[in-house]
């Protein structure tokens, strides 16, 4: 999260304070619970350089990632079948809900900052990118819609100019700059043609590689046409695709490390890190537990994969300061109210440390 990223058209961040240490720290998005102002009121206290739109799941149809992304499309709409989101003729019930809970996201948000008399240095919103919103939205005859290049495109269109109106709400709203998060935990899925088809008998052929890229790539640019400050590719999925995320063209990579195997990932996995630090492309580090740990991890002990990280790319350990973000494994979802605002704290409290790291390390 560089600070000197924001294009010359971001809303300024009006009083925004110096940046600190802490400021590279943030959560991926979702939160447990039902409870939006207070999910907002915690996400603002605990992370002020850069708080996020809270998600909260558990409220049911429209508030998971696919649901409220599609609350974004333009001149699209879904509805919701036994087998899950299918695209509707006109827009019912269950898009208009989609809407709606995404409407009040970003109110929570913004109150809370409010009440916090707050204006952060960036505010973050996340969205599911083109390849999980295709798979995760059916087709009238049933097939996923990335099976239809002709609607992928035309999804893909209708995300970027949602991503417009959006982006432009909450630089408004918050006077910050808006980093965008486009998520895509079943990429690699589809690039491994292991998603089912409507039966459940057979598979959906693999994208290749060059498709799967240019399509990201194309969100990646409309994130930024639509004003965002910086782009963000996250995949928490074990075999994230580095090399091709890194290829679209995004200002930061957002990695679940311990599924990666931290420092003791293959080689190839180690040259693919080391190749988007060394080419500029931040990388943020889910060093954070998601769910609740047995018992409270050590602050020495959750900062270790990033140090050996750093060692074994032969990277200097301040770069873990500048040129990285800390955050959790994933979205915290699955954990409990206490363990998520124990999360993100921590977040906060490591990135400070990574800063001005302990003898100790």
């Amino acid at each position: 999260m560089s600070e000197t990223s924001a294009p010359t058209d971001a809303v300024p961040a009006g009083g925004s304070r110096e940046p600190q240490p802490g400021d590279r720290a943030t959560g991926l998005g979702s939160w447990p619970g039902t409870d939006l102002h207070e999910a907002a009121r915690t996400i603002v206290g605990e992370l002020p350089g850069l708080p996020h739109v809270p998600e909260l799941p558990a409220r049911g149809v429209g508030a998971d990632m696919v649901g409220r992304t599609a609350g974004l499309l333009v001149d699209l709409a879904v509805e919701v079948w036994p087998s899950g989101y299918r695209v509707a003729r006109r827009a019912g019930g269950d898009h208009r809900r989609a809407v709606e809970l995404l409407a009040r996201d970003v109110d929570a948000l913004d109150e809370a900052l409010g009440e916090a008399g707050a204006t952060p240095p960036a505010v973050k919103c996340q969205v599911a990118g083109p390849w999980t919103l295709a798979a995760g939205v059916e087709l009238r005859s049933g097939h996923r819609v990335l099976t239809d290049r002709g609607a992928l495109a035309e999804f893909a269109a209708s995300l970027g100019e949602g991503l417009r109106t959006h982006v432009g709400e909450l630089a408004r709203r918050t006077q910050a700059p808006v980093v965008v998060q486009i998520d895509e935990p079943t990429l690699p899925a589809v690039l491994a043609g292991s998603l089912k088809t409507p039966s459940g008998y057979g598979t959906v052929g693999a994208v290749p590689g060059a498709e799967a890229r240019a399509l990201l790539e194309g969100a990646v640019t409309a994130a930024r046409q639509a004003g965002a400050a910086e782009v963000v590719v996250h995949c928490c999925h074990p075999t994230p695709p580095l090399a091709l995320l890194g290829a679209t063209g995004p200002d930061a990579v957002a990695v679940d490390l311990g599924a990666l195997g931290g420092a003791d990932a293959p080689t190839e996995v180690l040259d693919a890190l080391g190749e988007l630090w060394e080419g500029g492309t931040e990388l943020w580090l889910g060093i954070v537990p998601s769910t609740d740990p047995p018992a409270k991890p050590e602050l020495g002990d959750l900062a270790r994969p990033a140090l050996d990280l750093a060692d074994r790319l032969g990277v200097d350990r301040a770069h873990l300061a500048d040129r990285a973000v800390v955050t959790p494994a994933c979205g915290l979802a699955g954990a409990s109210p206490g363990w998520a605002r124990r999360a993100t704290s921590t977040t906060v409290e490591l990135a400070r440390a990574f800063a001005d790291p302990p003898d100790s390390w």
